[in-house]
Parts: C-alpha cells; structure tokens; sequence
C-alpha cells in the first residue's frame, strides 16, 4: 500500500511518530478530526466535488499517516502575487494580518505574458509573512495536487487535495501547526480509478482558464 510520503518533501525524512499512551493518541487524533470537519464544513465545494465522484464523506473516511516536523525553507522574499494579478483572489489571506497563505501561484503559471494559463506538475504551500520572509511549508510532486486551504485559527492551517497511488486518486488532508512547525498528513480510506486532474483548480480558479492546458 502506498501511502505518499512525497506529498511533502519539504522535510529531510518522514518519520512515523506516535505516543506511547493510546489514549492520548486517540484523543489527538479525535480533535484533528474535529479540525477537519470543521474544514470540510467551510469549504463546502471541495467536499461536493469529491463526494459527487466518490459519495458523501467526513472526517472519519481520513486516517492518519503520519506527523512529522516541517523544514520551512525561510527565505526574505514578499508575496509578489499583487492586486490585478488573475489569482489575487485566491490568496488566503491571515485572520491576525500576518501576511498570507499562498497555495496556487507555484503550481498555476497565469502571467499576462502568456497566451494561455498551465498547470505546473509540483505545487507548494507557502506563507508569506508580514514582516516579509517566505517560508515553503509543504511541497508535493506530480503524484497529487493541494486544491484548497483555509486558516482555521491563527496559527492552524488545513490544506485539502489529492494523492495518485496505485488504487487510484486519493483524496488528503494535511493539518499545518504554525506555531510548532509540524503538519499531519491523513488520507482517505477510498480511492477513485479516474479523475481529472486539473477539475478542481478549473472550477475554483473564476479568472483563470485552465480549461485547455491539457494537463
């Protein structure tokens, strides 16, 4: 069973790392799943375009895969996807103002310059800080796609997307503590044969054709 321990290759190793209380484990593990029902509730189309492929689901389809520490990659960079850029609205902006969390412009290339947007095959996730520094969070290969995020406190992040493994596309959450610089990768417990990539960004990204990138 393959279970995509390059979604985040941020990191120089992956280690499975558990408790040695069962009790506290399961009760970690309940409130994360309390975080991504939360998530799934606020970001209401990203569960109706996978449970109309593959049924209605919740947090209890997803299974932890692991937990591990997040090397960010801090670098002095701002955010340079501005106002009048096409995917400006997509920016996920912090709910304190601490800058904002970016999770479409390294995967989608939509400059003016080109006759037509198109998908590039690795995405990132990344934070773009106030005080001007650029941390990478996650990254992930051609083997799947981050879709959506949404802060969920000031300093939890959930980013929502897929995995290609051999049963097929899976979807995957990954919960982001800020603060401990630490992320949990879960993955669902079902899996679809076929699916169109790029459906997702296609449906959400309004100001961006992706419609004939061919990816």
């Amino acid at each position: 069973m393959l279970i995509g321990f390059t979604a985040c290759e941020s990191s120089n190793s992956v280690k499975n790392e558990r408790t040695s209380d069962p009790v506290s484990d399961a009760e970690m593990i309940a409130t994360m799943q309390a975080q991504i029902d939360l998530g799934l509730a606020q970001k209401s189309a990203w569960r109706k375009h996978w449970s109309e492929k593959i049924g209605n689901f919740d947090a209890s389809f997803f299974d932890l895969v692991f937990t591990d520490s997040i090397d960010a990659m801090e670098m002095p960079e701002k955010n340079p996807i501005l106002e009048g850029d096409p995917l400006f609205p997509y920016q996920i902006p912090h709910p304190e103002g601490n800058g904002t969390m970016d999770i479409y412009s390294y995967k989608v290339e939509a400059q003016e310059s080109l006759d037509h947007p198109f998908l590039n095959p690795d995405s990132e996730v990344i934070w773009y800080r106030l005080d001007g520094m650029r941390e990478r969070l996650l990254f992930m290969g051609p083997s799947g796609m981050f879709e959506d995020g949404l802060w969920l406190t000031s300093q939890d992040f959930l980013v929502l997307g897929y995995l290609q493994e051999e049963a097929g596309f899976r979807p995957m959450v990954w919960l982001i503590d800020l603060e401990t610089h630490r992320f949990s990768q879960f993955r669902m417990n079902q899996a679809l044969v076929d699916y169109p990539q790029e459906s997702y960004l296609d449906a959400k990204l309004k100001s961006v054709d992706l419609a004939s990138d061919g990816f």
